[in-house]
């Protein structure tokens, strides 16, 4: 068995009947939607036309939100449909980022991700699905694709079809007949103009206003032609956009760069004799690194729906998943690094003599960990194939970096209670300045000073150049770089100036975190 959908576009009469019957066959909640039908116009009138279609989840061949799931809460059966186990469901919102299609949503009363599961209860008693059954013009086909008896095999051998984003590599099993190009790439139609039933919106109001900007974008390679031949296209109807990731996220970014950048800057500058084995860089810097590893750890866990689940993830871990990955370096990591800091620590208050040997033979694997956790974010982002701007191979080397200049920062700021000497505060003056430099380079010519590999990713780039989160932008390269840099120049040996300095360079790491993780959610993908 290999269930998939077909939506034949020229009978579909948009009435919403397959969203209402989907709504209470499966108790869906009021503002949310497992199926929906999505309203384009085209044309000028009079001469206009409005086309239907219908929206839901692909239930891919190869699904992406099912590898990123940290506890396997969604799940392939082996007759291809995509569920979901509630039960089990943390609610990380990962898989929402994954879904290049936004057919997965967080449940408001349950608090878990939800979406449309090919009513997978009728099935199983040889039903079929809800929506298939009320639609008045027989314009939804669903059952089993390998079976080229079945009404649906028939139809797609015999007619023209489409998928939405083939290129995603997902392999989706929802096929239209008569497909609008404009309807099933999203970016084709304009969505600045307001909605059937609702006011205009008002020129900085937020909303789709605010989307005005990438559509201009959108000519950058193959989409050109696409965009020509949908002049004039808008959409009318849809269901809202909504962002999942917020403040915490780009905040645990920067909290996990000081925590492991502050025991690769002083263990691993310590290691190479760059630094001396002083207590700024042995027990302190662990214990910093501690410190901002725990706050790592409470971010990621208040951004959890389902918070107090959170130890899912190491009950039952689904080891594909780079947030299941993620957690047990961060535990490891964090193991080893308390070991150091204990061995440090009872060392140098005179209770256990050779503690610090010890630490000195867990450093090496410890600051490996910590390489680990601070870049291991990049692997994840790739696994959220439906932000296109994350799919960055400059992201595991620029969060190293990052790592490396929030570490030397964190020790410049503690380093000013108690200065080490001149040529220690020369060489920690030196890190901090490289890693904000390479920083720096890295924003400006690396991840957005090359082309992007797709017309999404150019729209979520230019929302952080010239768009929304430009503001961001400039304070990152001015904030947090170019002043930084400027004190690290004049003022290298003054302990209170390289204190600003390294505040302003982690002000400005947050600022560039937020723009980078907000500006792809903002890109619709229905």
């Amino acid at each position: 068995m290999n269930y998939g959908f077909l939506i034949d576009n020229r009978r579909c009469i948009g009435c919403h009947a397959c969203t209402t019957a989907c709504k209470q066959e499966n108790e869906v909640p009021l503002g949310v939607n497992r199926t929906w039908v999505k309203y384009v116009e085209k044309g000028a009138f009079p001469d206009t036309r409005r086309y239907f279609q219908v929206t839901r989840c692909n239930h891919c061949a190869n699904p992406p939100c099912v590898p990123i799931c940290p506890t396997g809460a969604m799940f392939q059966r082996t007759d291809g449909i995509v569920e979901f186990d509630g039960a089990i469901c943390i609610a990380c919102k990962a898989c929402l980022q994954a879904c290049p299609y936004d057919a997965i949503y967080i449940d408001p009363e349950t608090h878990t991700a939800a979406k449309c599961h090919f009513c997978a209860h009728r099935i199983e008693i040889g039903l079929e699905p809800s929506c298939v059954v009320v639609c008045p013009e027989h314009a939804i086909l669903s059952g089993d694709l390998d079976d080229p008896h079945s009404e649906i095999a028939r139809a797609i051998a015999t007619h023209q079809v489409r998928a939405r984003k083939p290129e995603q590599g997902t392999h989706p099993k929802l096929f239209y007949i008569d497909a609008e190009e404009s309807s099933v790439t999203p970016m084709l139609a304009r969505q600045d103009a307001g909605m059937l039933w609702a006011g205009l919106p008002q020129p900085g109001a937020g909303g789709y206003d605010d989307w005005r900007g990438p559509i201009e974008i959108v000519t950058e390679g193959k989409m050109a032609g696409a965009l020509l031949n949908s002049v004039a296209s808008r959409e009318t109807y849809n269901v809202p956009h909504r962002i999942p990731w917020h403040w915490p996220v780009p905040a645990y970014l920067v909290t996990k760069a000081v925590g492991a950048g502050a025991f690769i800057v002083g263990a691993g500058g310590a290691l190479l004799g760059l630094l001396p084995s002083a207590p700024l860089f042995t027990s302190v810097a662990a214990f910093v690194a501690l410190l901002f590893v725990g706050l790592t750890t409470l971010l990621l866990i208040a951004d959890l729906d389902q918070p107090r689940r959170f130890w899912y993830m190491l009950k039952r871990p689904q080891w594909r998943s780079w947030l299941t990955r993620g957690a047990f370096v961060l535990i490891a990591y964090t193991a080893l690094l308390g070991l150091c800091f204990l061995g440090y620590a009872a060392e140098q208050l005179g209770l256990v003599q050779g503690a610090a040997r010890l630490a000195d033979a867990l450093a090496a694997p410890t600051v490996a960990l910590a390489a680990l956790a601070a870049v291991y974010t990049a692997f994840l982002f790739a696994q959220a194939e439906g932000r296109d701007l994350w799919q960055s191979p400059l992201l595991a080397p620029h969060l190293l970096v990052q790592a490396v200049m929030a570490g030397a920062a964190a020790l410049l700021i503690v380093g000013a209670f108690d200065p080490p000497d001149a040529p220690t505060r020369s060489a920690l003056a030196v890190v901090f300045g490289a890693g904000v430099l390479v920083n720096a380079l890295l924003i400006v010519f690396g991840e957005f000073g090359i082309p992007h590999a797709s017309a999404v990713a150019s729209a979520a780039a230019r929302l952080i150049k010239r768009g929304k989160y430009k503001q961001d932008y400039r304070i990152a390269l001015v904030v947090g770089g170019a002043i930084p840099l400027l004190i690290a120049w004049a003022l290298p040996m003054s302990p209170p100036a390289m204190a600003v300095a390294a505040l302003a360079a982690l002000f400005g790491l947050y600022r560039y975190e937020y723009a980078f993780v907000m500006a792809p959610q903002e890109i619709p993908n229905n």
